[in-house]
């Protein structure tokens, strides 16, 4: 793998895009579709598409592991959003809801909701559960040694 590029997902089709670092900024757009690899909020991936965007993918993913019935995840959604503005093209952010995708709650050990997992080419590299503000998130994401 070249240093200097990340293998991207695109949130779209789920074409792999390999993008030069110094280009990142730039608004990349997909090789197939020619849509924006990066949209400025979350994806919400299920098991399907899981593993393209934390195995295949080498740019950092953090996940925010949920539920539609519970009330500090709900509280959370929106600060997820603009967290994903600001994270956004140094890493990739995502929600998976863990009643539709129990699966994938398992494999990661969910035990409480909201969490936020923070992978690196399918590793957990930092785990936080509760809810957070905005600030606290983006604060919370580039503090891991990536």
């Amino acid at each position: 793998m070249d240093l200097d590029a990340h293998l991207i997902a695109c949130p779209h089709c789920a074409a792999m895009n390999r993008v030069p670092v110094e280009r990142l900024a730039e608004a990349p757009q997909c090789g197939r579709c020619h849509d924006a690899l990066f949209t400025g909020v979350p994806l919400a991936l299920g098991e399907a598409d899981f593993d393209r965007h934390a195995l295949r993918s080498t740019l950092p993913l953090l996940v925010d592991f949920w539920a539609p019935w519970c009330g500090p995840c709900l509280q959370m959604a929106p600060h997820f959003e603009r967290a994903a503005g600001v994270l956004e093209p140094a890493m990739r952010l995502a929600k998976v809801d863990t009643d539709a995708s129990p699966g994938l709650g398992n494999r990661f050990g969910i035990r409480s909701i909201p969490t936020m997992v923070l992978l690196q080419g399918g590793r957990e590299i930092a785990r936080q559960s509760g809810a957070m503000q905005a600030e606290g998130i983006v604060r919370w994401a580039r503090g891991r040694d990536l």
